[in-house]
């Protein structure tokens, strides 16, 4: 799957960020974390899995009766494409209009700020 690929949608990220947190597992237990949050139907869930196994965003084990999911992509992976589009679609390629906009619409707080300077730092002065 090439990388222009990896952009699930809202209720496919609802799924890998649970098992992003959990590791593999099963249908059953991602739908008990998710009914958690919202109301949902165990079919519902089940079907969506079987659509992100065919777009290549997990991984299924069927060696078991219960089938384990496993994301293809790692958190950062997708993250990264999802801003990558982002940056592309709605600032026009600049990474730096993203931040500042991002900044004055939600302010930081100061251990993110901290963070922030640290990695203009290291931009500013590689070594």
């Amino acid at each position: 799957m090439s990388d222009t690929q990896i952009k699930p949608t809202d209720a496919e990220l609802a799924l890998l960020r649970i098992l992003w947190s959990r590791g593999p597992s099963t249908v059953r237990e991602v739908f008990a974390v998710l009914t958690e949050e919202r109301t949902t139907g165990y079919t519902t869930v089940l079907k969506t899995f079987q659509i992100m196994h065919g777009k290549g965003l997990v991984a299924r084990d069927t060696s078991q009766r219960s089938h384990i999911y496993t994301p293809v992509f790692s958190e950062t992976e997708v993250q990264g494409r999802l801003l990558d589009d982002i940056v592309e679609k709605a600032f026009g390629g600049s990474a730096g209009r993203l931040v500042l906009c991002a900044l004055a619409d939600k302010p930081a707080d100061p251990d993110e700020i901290a963070a922030i300077r640290a990695l203009l730092d290291q931009l500013e002065n590689p070594s």
